[in-house]
Formats: structure tokens, sequence, C-alpha cells
């Protein structure tokens, strides 16, 4: 199975430092719903994980971010894209989870649930806690300089993050390169 994990907000709709609370707020980054679904007609499947301790502060409850989800569903199938499931930490920092990224939890609760290893699975995110979660759980980690990463583009890539990070300026262009390589291995 062709498997790629994308963080959700930064990487395919725009973030908030006061969080995506309901389905008027969750805005998609403009042609990211579009590079998912070249990816998906590509033979990818596309699973989201996403940190969301809005759930655990009380900023929203269970309901609003089913709504935002049907959401990102009714809008990536009007593309003729889909994402194949969601999974979702709903701790805060203080809970000590194993599943908030920068720790690798609900990645392995993806992979495990796809009944596959990290060989090969591709992933994207826009945070440096994003990443390390990936290479943690042993996928191959994406950098998009869109949400939190605006800041780094143009720039070197901080010492901090791994070496064998891939950076793309946003989904679209990070589209265009697993196409791109597809086509090189045939």
């Amino acid at each position: 199975m062709k498997l790629i994990i994308l963080d959700r907000d930064g990487t395919i709709n725009q973030d908030s430092d006061d969080f995506i609370k309901s389905p008027e707020e969750w805005i998609p980054i403009p042609g990211a719903l579009e590079a998912i679904a070249r990816l998906n007609h590509a033979g990818w499947h596309t699973v989201i994980a996403s940190n969301q301790s809005g759930l655990g502060r009380g900023l929203f409850d269970i309901s609003a971010l089913n709504a935002i989800h049907a959401k990102l569903h009714k809008q990536l199938a009007a593309l003729g894209g889909r994402m194949d499931a969601i999974f979702f930490c709903p701790h805060t920092p203080d809970d000590n989870c194993n599943c908030r990224k920068p720790l690798p939890g609900l990645y392995e609760q993806i992979l495990d649930r796809m009944g596959i290893d990290a060989t090969g699975v591709l992933s994207v995110g826009d945070t440096l806690r994003d990443i390390e979660a990936i290479v943690a759980a042993g996928c191959e980690p994406h950098l998009v300089l869109t949400g939190k990463a605006k800041h780094l583009r143009g720039q070197t890539l901080p010492p901090e993050y791994p070496t064998h990070t891939t950076v793309h300026q946003d989904l679209t262009a990070f589209a265009d390169f697993v196409i791109k390589r597809d086509k090189a291995k045939v």
C-alpha cells in the first residue's frame, strides 16, 4: 500500500494560534486539496495525523471536530479526492500521552491500523514536532513551508531538523515531487 500521512493544521488548511474550532474557521490552503486528489489519483492512500488539544482544553467538542472533518471530506470529494482516515490526539501537553506529536503514537496507530510498517510511508508536516514524530515512527519526513514553517522560506533548514528531511513550498510542490518520483521508478 502506498501511504502518505499528513498533518492537518498548517499543512492542509490555514493554521491559527487560537485553534480551528468550527467548520467556518477551517479554510484549506490554496491548492492543498487538489494536491491530495492528485496523489489519490496516482494511487496513494492519504491519512491525517493531527494534534487536536483544543478538545482537551474544552475549546470545541467532538461534534465540532466531526463537522470540520465532514467539510474537509466534502471538499475533497468534489475534487475527486478522499481522505482514507483521520487520526487525532485529543490531549493537552500536560496529559503526557504517547499520541501527541512530537511523540510517534499517532503514526504507530496508523501503521498498525493499516497493517503496514513504516518503510516507504511518506509523511508531511509544517512543524519541527511533526518531523520529530515522523522520524521517530520511521516514516520518510517531508516539511512544507506553510503554516508554522512559513518563516523558513528562503532559509537553510535549521540544524535541529533531521538532515534527510525533504522540504517543499507547499502540498502542491510535495505532490509534484511524489508523482515525478513515482514516474521515475517505472
